[in-house]
């Protein structure tokens, strides 16, 4: 379902479009409506189905920019989903001019009380404790707030916050609309449906479950430090149409999109903090088939649908299961066959036997090409693109050749060209953090690259 169809204005739709998400996820398509309607909601759905937006957007249709008061409070479990709730709401909210703030404990609280002073803002995020304090302390009023949401409500539960939750239900007790999200339904998280919310409807999706079989998954077993060295091979190897990897932080898919070209692989990667133009021509790109390879987050893929997906790499194992699923559902699409490799370290084993739990389905261990098979496999890449080559008018180039070929051997002029490609006078640091390749390795892709680009033009 397009997000044109929920009911939502155009300040939205002008942010969801530059945040890139095409379709409503099945939490988003069947919350807003109700919300938007002014209804309580209690919504059963795991983590990484898109719940941020699914009560963002309607809260944010929501918010009065005339009114100078807290209109809406967002309690999350852990300061870490506090802050990226506010940072999503944020990017949303833009266009609305909503100003959100979040507060957290462990950071400076008298820091958190000036800002609150200075500015009062519209949507307040923050974690029970954090929020209890500054309400016992005054420096935050709830009376004017109209809608309220418990975020991930079975982990405060797992972290002793009920009691405070139910305190902060209180202060908010002019509040007209309560929303509640929770991966399950246990008894004393119904306990605050039935106290604190009127008539909830109820909004239940289903864990995902891997349904295409065209999809055969792998994994490597690989060191931190190994990871790029085997990805790039298995590039070479399996050659890929059109390839997606998955980085778990906006800061990993820059360095893995640095690392990639440097080793002369046609790549871009998108995340939250690039422009919209940036974002949409990088897209653009990928769907026209003139990259190669996209590397983004989960937030920044979430949505997206892009036919020709043929491979998906996760360098970095998904944060939760759902995840896992949405990511490699990506290919194998339209009936097509699909492969995906993830990266998981020694300690992550035991994560991964979770994930094949969910999908119902293991993944087979893969073992990584070795320097000779990855070589072997960008001389067949070469070769047939070059062949491609030979098909165009190559009269007007003859005489240069020949000119060369006179001073040089054809074996030299080869080498020449490698080692221009190469760039064998750049050195290049190489990290675990910041994967730059060996000059060395960049040469036969630098090849590739070479010839595709001239076929291009």
């Amino acid at each position: 379902m397009k997000f044109s169809e929920l009911g939502l204005n155009d300040a939205l739709l002008k942010a969801i479009k530059r945040s890139g998400f095409e379709e409503a996820t099945p939490i988003q398509e069947q919350t807003i409506p109700l919300a938007l309607q002014g209804k309580d909601v209690i919504g059963q759905a795991q983590t990484g189905t898109g719940k941020t937006a699914a009560f963002g957007l309607p809260i944010l249709q929501m918010i009065d920019k005339k009114e100078k008061a807290i209109q809406a409070v967002i309690i999350e479990p852990t300061r870490e989903l506090a802050i990226q709730t506010q940072e999503e709401l944020f990017r949303l909210g833009r266009d609305e001019h909503a100003h959100v703030q979040v507060v957290y404990g462990g950071a400076d609280i008298g820091r958190q009380i000036r800002s609150l002073k200075h500015h009062v803002p519209s949507i307040l995020v923050g974690t029970p404790g954090r929020l209890l304090d500054h309400l016992k302390r005054k420096t935050i009023n709830l009376d004017q707030v109209k809608a309220v949401v418990l975020d991930e409500a079975d982990e405060m539960l797992d972290m002793g916050f009920i009691q405070d939750i139910e305190s902060i239900l209180k202060y908010a007790k002019n509040r007209q609309q309560t929303l509640l999200f929770s991966a399950t339904m246990p008894k004393p998280i119904l306990r605050i449906g039935e106290k604190f919310m009127d008539h909830p409807e109820i909004v239940r999706i289903k864990a995902k479950e891997l349904t295409a079989d065209l999809i055969e998954q792998y994994f490597v077993r690989a060191k931190e430090s190994e990871k790029f060295d085997i990805m790039c091979r298995l590039i070479d190897v399996q050659g890929p149409d059109l390839a997606l990897v998955f980085g778990r932080t906006k800061r990993r898919v820059d360095e893995l999109t640095r690392g990639l070209q440097a080793r002369g692989y046609n790549a871009a990667g998108i995340h939250g903090d690039l422009s919209q133009a940036r974002r949409m021509s990088v897209l653009k790109r990928f769907r026209e088939g003139k990259l190669d390879i996209l590397v983004a987050t989960d937030v920044a893929a979430r949505g997206l649908d892009i036919s020709g997906v043929t491979h998906v790499y996760n360098y970095d194992i998904p944060q939760d299961p759902d995840s896992y699923v949405h990511r490699i559902g990506r290919t194998g699409r339209a009936g097509q066959n699909g492969i995906s490799v993830t990266f998981v370290t020694p300690n992550e084993i035991g994560y991964m036997r979770t994930i094949e739990q969910l999908t119902k389905k293991k993944m087979s261990p893969l073992r990584p090409p070795t320097d000779d098979q990855a070589l072997h496999g960008q001389l067949k890449q070469a070769k047939i693109e070059i062949e491609d080559l030979m098909n165009g008018d190559l009269g007007k180039y003859t005489q240069g050749a020949s000119e060369l070929l006179d001073n040089y051997s054809a074996l030299d002029l080869v080498a020449a060209f490698l080692k221009n490609l190469a760039k064998d006078e750049v050195k290049v640091k190489i990290t675990p953090e910041n994967p730059f390749p060996k000059t060395g390795d960049a040469l036969l892709s630098r090849v590739k690259v070479h010839c595709r680009s001239n076929n291009n033009h």
